[in-house]
């Protein structure tokens, strides 16, 4: 539908591309990426020798950035590694959209409002590399495949790739931030579509679970309060070292690190875990403490003005085999009443549930993509996909087994509380998912002006084969 056919930009991301300053580059092709080889850098009106590395052809700089023919042959082959099919893509294409990626990182970095948390981005790097790991099979086979010589330079690597990824994010959400839709430019928006484009709503459903999670003993959470307790006397006392000890404890991404982070009172962590940080000095060992991921020590490394360099280490409460028997057979007695019809679901799980976020409105789940409760069959996970497509409305399904984002094991139920037949668009009917609609075009039109004007004022350089490409902005600012 013409409409509605332009995506939100979308920004690919690949192992390759180097950040330099590229205004001292301007006259230059090459780059290092091979063996050892003297090559003239062409700076101003003078040639200067430097040893050179195998050349590397740069198809365009954009602003400090410069984009190389390896990262366009770099991100077709990480395309095809993730069961993309790339033939269709050219290299116009690619370098494209390489370009707008290097356009929101330069304007990121000279925007004082844009900050990136690095503890964060350390973070994910450490779970990202984990789960690398563990798809590939070994460290050893992760180093081979990504051509690699160490964990620490595949490391590095991904947090500078995670870095931009983060800053191209919070400068396109800045962008758009402020941009909303009246009722009126929704209905507008809706006119102009002619009939026979309007587009067509597939099967939906709304649902409601209700979570019974195991409850941890006492003595399992003082048993992990006390190994806490120890570790920390051994610190204090015997001069054990901190680091050496969260290598062979903690239980998270940051005990191969020591369990060092570096964070900010901005940083999207737990609050106790940022109150107790920020009230420690330097060198001083907190007691335990609980977080909603589990125990905590944490001591402070050093202050640097609003950061703090920490070390932490975590431990979690097991569950007992007992416990989760006990949730299991308290979850199966639910579902029997509201079978029996002595209590409805909604009830239920005002009154019952363990999850507080849908809880209070009788466990229904609102969509992340849309902000509302229905969820498109065709579009919605293959979990919950396989969990609803045979449930008739108001049927409760058999006892489901799921877990956490920190893997904490949970029983469930739901119900489909509602089922929309697929459709033609009805502006009554679908009204929320016409404003998303107009709201998206609305920010594209706003992010496609600001990339007109961004590139007028940015430098920007295309070099050899890609003077010829046909882009869809304005690159070489004809």
């Amino acid at each position: 539908m013409k409409f509605i056919t332009k995506h939100f930009l979308l920004v690919i991301f690949l192992l390759g591309g180097i950040h330099v300053n590229a205004q001292n580059l301007k006259d230059s092709t090459l780059v290092v990426t091979g063996e050892e080889k003297e090559v003239p850098l062409v700076k101003k009106d003078t040639v200067q020798k430097k040893k050179r590395m195998k050349a590397d052809g740069v198809a365009a700089v954009v602003g400090d950035y410069l984009i190389l023919e390896s990262d366009i042959t770099k991100m077709r082959e990480d395309m095809k590694n993730q069961g993309l099919s790339s033939e269709e893509i050219t290299n116009c294409q690619l370098a494209g959209r390489l370009m707008e990626n290097k356009l929101y990182v330069h304007k990121a970095q000279q925007d004082t409002t844009i900050l990136v948390s690095e503890a964060r981005i350390s973070g994910m790097t450490d779970q990202q590399l984990s789960r690398m790991e563990q798809q590939i099979g070994s460290m050893d086979k992760l180093l081979e495949f990504y051509r690699k010589e160490s964990v620490e330079e595949l490391r590095k690597e991904l947090i500078r790739i995670n870095k931009e990824r983060e800053l191209a994010n919070s400068m396109q959400d800045k962008i758009v931030e402020n941009i909303e839709v009246t009722p009126e430019e929704v209905r507008e928006f809706f006119n102009k579509i002619p009939e026979d484009e309007r587009p067509k709503f597939g099967d939906e459903v709304e649902i409601a679970q209700i979570v019974i999670e195991p409850e941890i003993p006492e003595e399992e959470k003082q048993k992990v309060i006390k190994q806490l307790n120890d570790i920390r006397n051994d610190i204090i006392e015997n001069g054990a070292s901190f680091a050496t000890k969260a290598v062979l404890y903690s239980e998270d991404g940051t005990s191969a690190k020591g369990g060092k982070l570096t964070i900010t009172r901005e940083d999207p962590l737990d609050k106790d875990f940022k109150q107790i940080a920020f009230s420690l000095r330097e060198g001083e060992i907190s007691k335990p403490f609980k977080s909603e991921f589990g125990y905590h020590i944490v001591t402070v490394d050093k202050v640097r003005g609003q950061k703090l360099d920490i070390r932490h280490i975590i431990i979690t409460p097991e569950v007992t085999e007992e416990t989760v028997k006990n949730a299991q057979k308290k979850i199966d007695s639910i579902r029997t009443e509201i079978v029996k019809g002595n209590i409805s679901f909604d009830e239920a799980a005002r009154t019952l549930s363990d999850e507080e976020e849908t809880r209070g409105d009788g466990g229904k789940l609102i969509n992340p993509t849309t902000g509302d409760t229905r969820f498109e069959l065709t579009k919605v996970d293959p979990i919950i996909y396989d969990q609803v497509v045979n449930l008739k409305e108001n049927e409760v399904s058999l006892i489901l087994t799921d877990q956490t984002n920190t893997g904490k094991k949970f029983f469930k139920i739901i119900t489909v509380t509602n089922r929309y037949p697929e459709h033609i668009a009805d502006y009554a009917k679908d009204y929320s998912k016409i404003k998303e609609l107009a709201l998206r075009e609305k920010k594209y039109k706003a992010v496609e002006k600001w990339q007109k004007e961004t590139i007028a004022e940015t430098y920007i350089k295309i070099n050899g084969e890609y003077k010829k490409c046909s882009f869809n902005s304005n690159w070489q600012k004809k």
